[in-house]
């Protein structure tokens, strides 16, 4: 879809009416390899909705200028988010090209030519199979971006935790090039093996992780709010997982024709370091962090708090506003944003979290501030007298605030380093 001079009428008009809000439709995305979880809201009957053939509706893809890559049959628009304006509807991909200086702003356009940013929810019955996402350097060699990214597991989607609340990240410390190589040369004679040289960690609700490119992981069966650069990029390293073969074409599928059976190169892909640190979780978990004084924030109607952080690809905040208070807030940044819980008013938009969801079904439960209204301040209201309103917001690259407390982390992060190597040092206990 290209937009016309009639869609930029229609685009300046929903944001407007919208005073810089856009109202956006549910993206789901389903995967073929993996089983839904069943806890995205999405009504049981429509799982399916795209048909077995291409798999489960196990995603949620959030403010999404990026097509999903599901190889051959995959729709043009799969993964793409749409504008709701009245009775018409357009891509927020071509929005953004269309009038993306009054969206995000003339220097995120300059420096970034649009929205570099996907955000989801994914829901898997079981793991994921152990994988890892190409750096710059490797992904480029299939003309690709490199994909870091990161985790959050909101409270209000895992009353269940489904079959496997662990994720397996990283390498065991001691683990050699020659033991994945095995994994990789055993990859037909059922599972290679490869967990037994990772270790799995418990998923807390309310917490998260950062994952980096090079870093192998096999995300457990918690949803996860997964803000990351707009990529689709992965390797899987594990043959078989529950039962079920990974094919050797998801190994390589952003791996260089010429490559396919390099498994120096394909080892060569893991930042090898990152993956033995024997400090793994300490380095990469991440806690929430409030913007502020949480006591201030409390009297004033609400408490915000960063959730994904760390990193100037992308940055994410938890949004809690308190029973029949109203709240502006601002930001420097323009941002998606998904309700996890309460009804009320942002901005001009009435906003409802929804039970149960029909595929096709519009929701109130999306949108889309622009960077003046963020700059500005969203009057947000609770319209409830007993349940608080919650809502995740996602940043893309560049937020001032976020590179501010990403600079405070580095410093804290060598800190914590310069402690462990002394107190290594003083014990003897080198890894």
């Amino acid at each position: 879809m290209h937009t016309s001079v009639s869609d930029r009428v229609s685009l300046c008009e929903a944001l407007n009416a919208g005073e810089g809000i856009l109202r956006l439709e549910p993206c789901w995305v389903p995967r073929s390899f993996l089983m839904p979880g069943g806890r995205l809201r999405l009504h049981p009957d429509d799982l399916y909705a795209l048909g077995a053939h291409r798999g489960g509706i196990d995603e949620r893809w959030f403010s999404s200028t990026t097509r999903a890559d599901n190889g051959p049959g995959t729709p043009e628009d799969e993964g793409l988010s749409y504008v709701r304006f009245h009775q018409k509807r357009f891509l927020l991909k071509d929005a953004i090209e269309e009038i993306g200086d009054e969206l995000l702003g003339s220097a995120v356009m300059e420096r970034d030519h649009g929205w570099n940013v996907l955000c989801k929810f994914f829901d898997n019955l079981g793991p994921i199979p152990h994988h890892m996402h190409q750096n710059d350097e490797f992904a480029k060699r299939v003309g690709r971006k490199g994909k870091p990214e990161a985790y959050y597991f909101p409270p209000q989607y895992n009353v269940k935790e489904n079959n496997f609340p662990y994720t397996f990240m990283g390498l065991e410390p001691g683990t050699t090039h020659d033991d994945i190589r095995r994994c990789l040369q055993n990859w037909n004679n059922g599972d290679n093996g490869i967990l037994f040289h990772s270790r799995a960690y418990r998923l807390q609700p309310g917490t998260g992780w950062q994952v980096n490119p090079g870093i192998l992981h096999a995300p457990g069966s918690l949803v996860t709010y997964e803000p990351q650069v707009n990529s689709d990029v992965f390797a899987m390293f594990q043959s078989m997982v529950e039962g079920r073969a990974v094919p050797w074409d998801l190994l390589v599928k952003d791996v260089p024709a010429d490559r396919h059976h390099d498994l120096d190169y394909l080892i060569g892909m893991l930042e090898w370091d990152a993956n033995v640190d024997p400090h793994f979780g300490r380095h990469n978990k991440r806690f929430p962090v409030p913007v502020s004084s949480v006591e201030e924030m409390q009297q004033a109607g609400f408490v915000d708090r960063w959730v994904v952080y760390g990193t100037p690809d992308y940055s994410a905040k938890e949004l809690t506003v308190m029973p029949r208070r109203n709240v502006t807030v601002k930001d420097n940044a323009a941002y998606g944003l998904i309700l996890t819980q309460g009804h009320g008013v942002i901005g001009r938009h009435s906003v409802y979290t929804p039970s149960l969801i029909r595929f096709g079904q519009m929701t109130q439960d999306e949108l889309f501030v622009s960077l003046d209204a963020a700059r500005e301040g969203v009057l947000i209201e609770n319209a409830s007298d007993t349940e608080p309103l919650v809502m995740l917001k996602h940043f893309g690259p560049g937020n001032p605030d976020a590179r501010r407390l990403q600079a405070q982390e580095a410093t804290e992060e060598d800190d914590v380093k310069i402690s462990i190597s002394v107190r290594e040092a003083k014990t003897g206990n080198h890894s």
